[in-house]
């Protein structure tokens, strides 16, 4: 159940882009969020706060210091997936723009998206330059990849802001910032709601990539990222949905002449993974994801089906996009990520 509480500014003009926040008892990071998203230039945006079931008083605070923010109250708490979803379905703006409420973007950052958007050259996907909140010079994420092993990878992530000033294509789009026509999002069906929390994004981007859309990495559209705030680094909330929600988007897109020829490469990631967690103190998580994962089989089977009888492109058109070599990638991500962890704790 949810419910979209009154605003008091002029709904009449319909906004171009809406921005989408989702907050599950955030609310210590949504002044700087919010200030952030309704003093964007250059475009035309309403901003919509789904409220994840929340216990900290976000819904009162909202309404009371940002009376133009239009706020969907869900009774419970439908993680990332579901929450944007149900924002989605109120937006009124021609164009989506997901923010994570634990991000600050610059005044600039939704102007510089929508002029990445070409719909006539096939990019309708942008995904912006996510930098650290404490330390702007590193970044958290230039967008999505996609290894052949069926691992999901954020591009440049812990490298320094250098080495990803230029306007690229990339696989997909990172969640926490990123615009895509709202046409295109309900076409695709929205985020996955079983993932409840992440890799629904690589999941859409999947999907879209399937149906001959492109996504295009937007270096002027800066946004900083505390990281983690809901998920944590290294904790066994965020390990279970990634390696559960990990086979289910593999599974449920690739090709079946693709999926053949990765399985073995697949299956050696996995087994890689189940060693790194094991140091981490986190096998036991680890292979209750998997677990899982197979027990949700049936329903991705079914989600296999349609997905695989409507995609428009063939493996010749998808291969190119996917990345080899993931073992150096993933070592060099989770040496980062383990030393972010530390930093933190």
């Amino acid at each position: 159940m949810s419910a979209v509480l009154p605003v008091s500014s002029d709904t009449s003009v319909r906004p171009d882009v809406s921005i989408i926040v989702v907050s599950w008892n955030g609310r210590r990071y949504l002044d700087a969020c919010l200030r952030a998203a309704e003093g964007q230039t250059g475009v035309n945006a309403e901003v919509v706060l789904v409220d994840n079931g929340s216990t900290d008083g976000t819904v009162d605070f909202v309404r009371g210091a940002f009376p133009r923010v239009r706020i969907v109250r869900l009774e419970g708490n439908h993680g990332f997936a579901g929450g944007n979803n149900a924002g989605a379905k109120e937006a009124r703006g021609e164009f989506l723009a997901f923010l994570n409420n634990d991000t600050v973007p610059e005044s600039n950052w939704l102007s510089a998206l929508r002029a990445g958007i070409d719909t006539t050259s096939g990019f309708d996907l942008a995904t912006s330059r996510v930098v650290y909140m404490d330390n702007p010079g590193v970044i958290d994420s230039a967008g999505d990849g996609l290894f052949r092993a069926g691992a999901a990878f954020k591009w440049h992530h812990g490298e320094p802001v250098e080495m990803a000033r230029a306007p690229v294509e990339v696989f997909g789009v990172c969640g926490a910032a990123c615009l895509m026509p709202k046409a295109l999002f309900d076409d695709l069906g929205g985020f996955d709601a079983d993932f409840f929390a992440s890799h629904e994004d690589v999941d859409l981007s999947y999907r879209a990539r399937l149906g001959g859309y492109r996504c295009r990495y937007v270096p002027d559209a800066v946004v900083r990222h505390h990281g983690s705030a809901t998920l944590g680094t290294l904790s066994a909330f965020a390990v279970f949905h990634g390696q559960r929600n990990l086979e289910w988007m593999y599974l449920k897109n690739t090709p079946a002449s693709l999926l053949v020829r990765t399985l073995p490469g697949h299956l050696l990631y996995n087994i890689v993974a189940a060693v790194h967690f094991a140091r981490r103190g986190l096998l036991g998580t680890f292979l209750r994801a998997k677990v899982a994962a197979i027990a949700g089989l049936p329903r991705v089977i079914g989600k296999r089906v349609k997905i695989q009888r409507t995609r428009r492109v063939g493996v010749d058109v998808l291969e190119p996009h996917l990345n080899r070599g993931w073992l150096a990638a993933k070592i060099r991500e989770k040496r980062f990520d383990v030393r972010l962890a530390k930093r933190r704790s």
